[in-house]
């Protein structure tokens, strides 16, 4: 081997020498360890005694490594398999609120009349909506879900009539139940059978290896928009499926991207429907999205609105719609409608149409799957098949079609309005909701306009709240648990208030470097698994049967 050192050794052979901390990522990857760990200070408030821990990127952060998405991975495939063939109702009663529950609220009511006889009577209510403040967080804290508060603004109600392309559907009694039904075959077997759907976005033009053969032709805006908005699609699918399905229909489902770049959906749906009705109700789904229009084009390149901050109020209060200031054009001066005010002109035109109506495309799959078999496990395999990748993070590199079918997709994508909030609306002279100075058209750092999203920025798992009755967390414990006792160990509970965490600066120059952290993680997780494999030996050992009496006896 060759000394990098050596002063004989040419630049190209050096650069050929692989980087130490590549080699210490590849390890770390090899035998499963974040290699992105956040630092993290732990007080523990028994002892009193503070440590920094190296803390896997996935319990912080959405933007997991290679090795955190492949253990969400499995995690998710638990919690799939768990809920999917369920032959018992999943417990849902709410335990019975404790004392100190009923006098937080007992005494949230009195501070309440207090606070309005004070706003009747003209006086002034700002140290009592303080209190109020404190008692609604300590309300959550003691267990409780949900507010006091209620809806705080005022909802935008619009007609609930379908639009006359659609079909209608049916509507059947619904049932309180989550479980599916069951058949009997002639044998006395009964079976609970249940459905594994793909449901894909219509055609933009055609395609050949996920690259478009007329690239001029291909609609890459309605793309682009349908992505954006195709987490709202699939919640409109899930209502019109319970509204059929005549039961408190459940389900586990991933958003993945095809090769054509454009996102579909997998669900596995716990009981059964006829395949023709999951198709009709496919057919009849679409979200109409109620924003102002982007047809014409106001502000580009040098001649963008320019921000105002506005003048403080005499009495210190802040402005009732918020905002610290305002865009106004550049040339006229004239203020921007607010968003508010962008969606009060579109609800008073009655002719208004929406401005975009995102639908399912013809082809949707749905399969009947039993329980425990083969099939079943093919398709929670196929469910997480990407969730280790972000939708980009399929594109073939090698493929310069493809890397130019993703360019002109980013680049459709990038005066889009993504949300209310998008910097992209001061483009088509709104402002954008909650406007603050700095924004700039063609810049909006959300999740949906980054180049490895492609649009989408939703959630990639969805899972209804009765699947498992179990959160993710409450399943990381399980499997947990169930290591402990096939090995042997007791399981002793965590206080979570034992335990401050706090964020390390940047800058101390007390973190050790990436490389010296992973090496000590590799270590710890080798220690770890030879431990286990003793362990598993040692509990084997015990139960398996005694071959050298065995031999003897024979």
């Amino acid at each position: 081997m060759s000394n990098p050192n050596d002063r004989g050794l040419s630049r190209a052979e050096r650069q050929r020498m692989p980087l130490a901390l590549d080699v210490a990522v590849e390890i770390a990857k090899h035998n499963g360890v974040c290699i992105r760990p956040v630092v993290l200070r732990r007080l523990d408030t028994r002892t009193g005694l503070t440590e920094d821990v190296n803390v896997p990127c996935g319990a912080t952060m959405d933007a997991k490594c290679s090795s955190c998405a492949r253990r969400n991975r499995y995690l998710r495939m638990a919690q799939c398999r768990e809920g999917w063939h369920l032959e018992a109702e999943p417990s849902i009663t709410p335990d019975e609120p404790n004392e100190e529950q009923l006098w937080l609220v007992e005494f949230r009511a009195d501070m309440q009349a207090q606070r309005d006889a004070a706003e009747k009577a003209g006086d002034d209510t700002t140290d009592l909506d303080a209190i109020l403040s404190g008692l609604d967080a300590e309300i959550t804290a003691a267990g409780m879900r949900g507010t006091l508060l209620g809806r705080t603004t005022a909802k935008r109600n619009r007609s609930t009539r379908r639009r006359q392309d659609a079909p209608d559907l049916p509507r059947k009694v619904r049932q309180n139940t989550t479980l599916g039904r069951t058949f009997t075959s002639s044998d006395g077997m009964v079976y609970r059978p249940s459905l594994f759907v793909t449901l894909t976005l219509p055609s933009y033009g055609k395609v050949r290896n996920g690259v478009p053969v007329d690239p001029d032709a291909y609609d890459y805006r309605r793309a682009v928009r349908d992505a954006l908005h195709f987490s709202k699609l699939v919640d409109r699918f899930v209502q019109n499926l319970r509204r059929v399905a005549g039961y408190d229909l459940q389900y586990f489902s991933s958003v993945e991207p095809q090769k054509r770049l454009a996102p579909h959906l997998h669900m596995a749906i716990r009981g059964t429907m006829p395949r023709a009705e999951v198709k009709a109700i496919a057919a009849a789904t679409y979200h109409q999205v109620w924003w102002p229009s982007v047809d014409e084009v106001r502000f580009e390149g040098d001649h963008l609105p320019v921000w105002v901050e506005r003048p403080a109020r005499e009495d210190g209060t802040p402005y009732l719609d918020g905002q610290d200031g305002d865009y106004l054009d550049p040339v006229t001066g004239e203020v921007l409608p607010t968003w508010r005010e962008a969606l009060d002109r579109l609800d008073a035109d009655e002719e208004a149409e929406p401005l975009h109506v995102v639908r399912f495309g013809d082809q949707v799959d749905v399969q009947g799957v039993l329980g425990g078999t083969p099939d079943a496990d093919q398709c929670i395999r196929y469910l997480s098949k990407y969730l280790t990748k972000s939708l980009g993070d399929t594109l073939d590199a090698d493929n310069p079609a493809q890397r130019d079918h993703a360019a002109r997709m980013v680049e459709a994508l990038r005066y889009e309005p993504c949300s209310p909030a998008c910097p992209n609306w001061l483009r088509y002279g709104v402002q954008p909701k909650n406007p603050k100075a700095g924004m700039t058209p063609g810049r909006c750092r959300s999740k949906a306009h980054k180049p490895e999203h492609l649009g989408y920025a939703g959630r990639r798992v969805l899972v209804s709240r009765k699947w498992s009755n179990k959160t993710l967390s409450e399943h990381k414990r399980d499997r947990r648990a169930w290591v402990m006792e096939a090995l042997g160990l007791a399981d002793e509970p965590v206080d979570p208030h034992r335990y401050v965490w706090k964020p390390i600066p940047a800058g101390d120059g007390n973190i050790p470097s990436l490389a010296l952290r992973l090496l000590r993680m590799v270590a710890e997780r080798q220690r770890w698994r030879a431990s286990l494999l003793a362990l598993q030996v040692k509990a084997t050992s015990q139960f398996a049967p005694d071959l050298s009496a065995t031999k003897e006896a024979a």
